[in-house]
């Protein structure tokens, strides 16, 4: 602590041995150097105090019975070289000289027995390095630098006010308290302002509070050094400042601020020095100053010695003189240059000074317990109880070594006692400046801090505070506005960690509080809300019975099944009739009952997936396809096998009847079965919720559970195609010449368009053996082959319009004479019937393919006698993508043919 008041400030209270009262020493002025300041009236308050304690002790007689206590009192005038030369003389002797003789090392004991003092902690710095090395202790009543309580340089050293230790943790948790994390800091240039700012910065630092600046000043220095920390001051964006300083500096500061006061007013967080320093209170830019002091004490007796002061008494003491004749402005010897002579009427008790107040005694209460600590010490050392030994002689190391263990409750109520660095429990209580209702500022007692509280229960607020301007609402001071929830916290570079931005939490984190330094990704079921402060359940999709592509797919499914029951009863209805007979009835039945089958197995993909029909979906599709496909092969075989039956002396249907096409399929079929029960076995497919298609809802899908076993269904079914395509492709080679038929290329006909022709040849048998269609009458046929190019088509077309013979009709006859035919099947390709089918319609000779599936030969403007027999590519395609799209392939390959066909179809 600093106390930087003039004349008797920093008393020091010289103990001496115990002595009879008769030879009770005397109090005087210490004859070294001359005051450089005016008389203080703390100063002589606290002198007083001291000399008012001793009395107290000396009157007593459960303490000390019997022995007076004597003391002397210095001024160091906060100047380390007098408080070092005071310090060898309490060490050596009362002369104002140094013992340089050798009886030096051979005096016993030192000329006190312990010290009370000093008031600043520079001076007591110096005295107890001096006074450690011959065991005098010394109880410093004022003396609150941190570094005081190392014992390793001070072993001596005691006092009964916190060091600044606390005082440093007590500040910067009050500042956290109130939620301030941007302040500012001046200190006194002084061990005092030095190392309590240290430590007060290093506490900040541990509650996340950040120091704008921190400045320092000594009154000794430079005007333009104050001029420059004002500066700083104004200048700052902090609207709080901490004042780690002594009085005596401060004023200074306050006194230069006061020319220009900081805009808007700074809230003032006050350190012990000056927070109850009543000189301060004149100063309105500090109202609604909070800080910590010593707790407010009351001495039974003390007002009334202070005040029980007559002239006489007053003459006795050139400082009582000093303070009579400041006080009165009068003069106690006479009238002199001018000053009128007392006359016997001046009431000290009249008086209003720091003096004669005595309402606080914030600074007095330390001395009292001071001197009450030194004298339980003595006792502890030359009495038992009640009884003393007058004529024991003891060494200041016994007096220190009394001093470590005392522990006792002074009259007015406090508790004494040092810890092993010889500090006393820090209690203080916070102090606010409120302006009262008459306009004054007062100090008011708010709440208290308590260091051997529970960590978080030190501080307890007992009344209202106000703050600067007279606010009841606590004041802010950040560097950056605080950050809400769903932000995190990004420190700017070059700055403080206080001031910083607030960054939107990532995509799939959160922060559910206010300053959060980091977001915290949701579980990986959870996503966050809109306002990324909590995780909420992501919504679980599937492919329901209510969602438009599922009613399109069941629609289309069923509908497809009821087809292929439809045709399945067309065809049982039929089934005696040639055609279905020459179709190979069992497998077409079987071949329409799988098609059911695969069309009703999409189904079992709709719904919320459940182990059934994850294992169902899979398997049954690939075993009801494979059934398909077997019996598309079995009748691709059989197609083979017939071609080859027609050769002269062949026999081959013998080995592929019909006995043998049901075994092949159920064959083909038991080998997809026996594949998809061991992937049943093995790695089954079961539900599984695939949370990284999307980020923000979880797809509840059916696994594969082993990629082997889905593989190996696929690949089973594709080999069958492949068999089915090559055996398609080599009965296509195995074609022959029918007489018969009227070809027109050169060159063999290709196999399925001698098929086409020989069923259009069987049909007309039929029809022409038929007694119910058209009877009597006798169909004809003509079969042109249009190669498959467009010219030979269009020679066909106009001649099946004009005439058989091989020209044009160019003559009058030609509007005149009816169509060489009256309808026309064909042509296979897409490409050739366009050309066809635009020359008949101008004829209206209806043409009826049996195999040109290209959309644009549905545009009845271009060609209105067109017709066909198999669907468009347009419902072709809309199929083969929705195929891609329900297998889930969405990066496919396509190739085409670069002819309307081909053309059309892939647009």
């Amino acid at each position: 602590m600093e106390r930087d008041i003039p004349r008797y400030q920093n008393p020091y209270v010289v103990w001496t041995r115990a002595a009879r009262e008769t030879n009770r020493c005397t109090k005087r002025r210490s004859p070294y150097g001359a005051c450089i300041h005016g008389l203080s009236f703390l100063g002589l308050r606290s002198a007083r105090a001291m000399e008012f304690t001793i009395r107290e002790i000396n009157n007593r007689t459960d303490l000390l019975p019997g022995i007076t206590l004597g003391y002397q009192i210095y001024d160091s005038f906060s100047a380390v070289p007098m408080a070092a030369k005071v310090a060898f003389q309490f060490a050596n002797g009362m002369e104002p000289y140094f013992n340089v003789t050798d009886s030096c090392s051979k005096s016993v004991t030192a000329a006190v027995s312990a010290v009370v003092g000093d008031s600043n902690s520079t001076p007591s710095l110096g005295m107890a390095r001096l006074l450690g090395l011959f065991g005098i202790p010394q109880v410093s009543h004022y003396a609150t630098c941190a570094c005081l309580s190392d014992k390793g340089q001070y072993p001596t050293f005691f006092r009964t006010v916190p060091s600044d230790h606390h005082q440093a943790t007590a500040l910067a948790k009050m500042v956290k308290y109130f939620g301030w994390t941007w302040i500012g800091a001046v200190r006194s240039d002084s061990d005092y302002g030095n190392d309590g700012m240290a430590w007060f910065l290093k506490a900040a630092k541990e509650e996340g509070i950040c120091v704008e600046y921190s400045e320092s000043y000594y009154r000794t220095q430079p005007r333009s050094k104050l001029e420059r920390v004002a500066n700083v001051i104004r200048r700052s964006t902090a609207r709080v400042i901490v004042a780690f300083i002594s009085a005596g500096d401060l004023k200074f500061l306050l006194e230069e601020l006061a020319r220009q006061p900081p805009q808007p007013p700074l809230q003032w967080i006050g350190s012990e020095a000056w927070i109850t320093h009543p000189d301060f209170l004149k100063y309105n830019m500090c109202a609604g100053a909070i800080g910590f002091g010593f707790p407010r004490a009351v001495i039974p007796g003390l007002r009334d010695f202070l005040l029980d002061l007559s002239p006489a008494q007053a003459l006795k003491s050139a400082v009582l003189t000093e303070l009579w004749e400041n006080s009165f402005k009068c003069s106690l010897k006479g009238s002199v240059n001018g000053v009128r002579e007392c006359d016997g009427s001046e009431d000290i008790r009249a008086l209003q000074n720091p003096y004669t107040d005595t309402s606080q005694l914030r600074e007095i209460n330390p001395i009292y317990k001071a001197t009450y600590a030194i004298a339980h010490a003595i006792h502890g050392v030359i009495c038992n109880g009640t009884q003393c030994d007058k004529s024991a002689t003891f060494t200041p190391w016994k007096i220190f070594d009394q001093l470590k263990r005392v522990n006792f409750t002074t009259e007015n109520g406090f508790q004494v006692s040092f810890d092993s660095n010889g500090d006393p429990v820090a209690v203080y209580e916070l102090i606010n400046w409120q302006v009262m209702e008459n306009g004054t500022m007062d100090f008011t007692t708010v709440g208290s801090y308590d260091s051997s509280k529970p960590r978080g229960q030190e501080i307890r607020i007992s009344r209202t505070i106000t703050w600067v301007w007279g606010e009841t609402k606590v004041p802010r001071s950040m560097c950056s506005e605080s950050c809400a929830p769903g932000t995190r916290k990004a420190v700017q570079k070059g700055r403080p960690v206080c001031c910083y931005d607030c960054i939107p939490c990532a995509e799939g984190e959160i922060s559910n509080e206010t300053d959060s330094l980091n977001c915290v990704s949701c579980p990986p079921e959870f996503w966050p809300n809109t306002q990324q402060d909590m995780c909420l359940p992501k919504p679980v999709e599937f492919l329901s019975w209510d969602d438009t592509l599922s009613i399109n797919l069941t629609a289309l499914s069923i509908s497809g099944a009821l087809m292929a029951v439809c045709v399945t009863v067309v065809f049982y209805k039929h089934r005696t009739s040639p055609i279905v007979r020459a179709n190979n009835s069992e497998l077409s039945f079987l071949l329409l009952f799988s098609l059911t089958l695969c069309f009703l197995c999409s189904l079992t993909f709709i719904g919320r997936p459940s182990e059934w029909s994850c294992m169902l979906r899979h398997t049954a599709f690939g075993i009801t396809f494979v059934l398909c496909i077997s019996c598309v092969l079995g009748k691709t075989i059989v197609v083979l096998m017939a071609f080859r039956a027609t050769l002269p002396g062949s026999n081959a249907m013998k080995w592929f009847g019909p006995p043998q096409q049901r075994l092949s399929v159920l064959a083909f079929t038991l080998i997809q079965v026996l594949i998809c029960v061991l992937w049943l076995t093995i790695s089954p497919p079961l539900p599984f919720k695939n949370l990284k298609h999307y980020k923000e809802r979880i797809i509840l899908e059916c696994g594969l559970g082993s990629a082997v076993g889905f593989w190996a269904v696929l690949g089973y079914i594709g080999f069958l195609a492949l068999l089915c395509f090559i055996l398609a492709f080599l009965a296509q080679q195995r074609t022959y010449t029918r007489q018969p038929l009227q070809l027109q290329c050169s060159g063999s006909m290709n196999f399925r368009e001698l098929r086409f022709a020989r069923a259009m040849e069987f049909a007309i048998h039929e029809i022409n053996n038929r007694t119910d269609l058209l009877p009597g009458i006798t169909l004809g046929l003509q079969i042109h082959d249009s190669c498959g190019a467009v010219p030979t088509a269009i020679k066909a077309g106009f001649q099946l319009a004009n005439g058989m013979e091989p020209f044009f009709n160019d003559t009058g006859s030609c509007t005149k004479s009816a169509a060489a035919v009256p309808a026309l099947v064909g042509d296979s390709a897409s490409t050739p019937s366009i050309s066809v089918a635009r020359i008949l319609g101008l004829f209206g000779i209806p043409q009826v393919s049996h195999y040109a599936t290209c959309a644009c030969l549905s545009d009845k403007r271009q060609y209105p006698a067109f017709f066909r027999t198999v669907p468009s590519d347009n419902h072709q395609a809309a199929a083969l993508a929705r195929m891609v799209k329900h297998f889930g392939w969405t990066w496919i390959g396509a190739v085409r043919s670069d002819s309307d066909y081909g053309n059309n179809g892939m647009a």
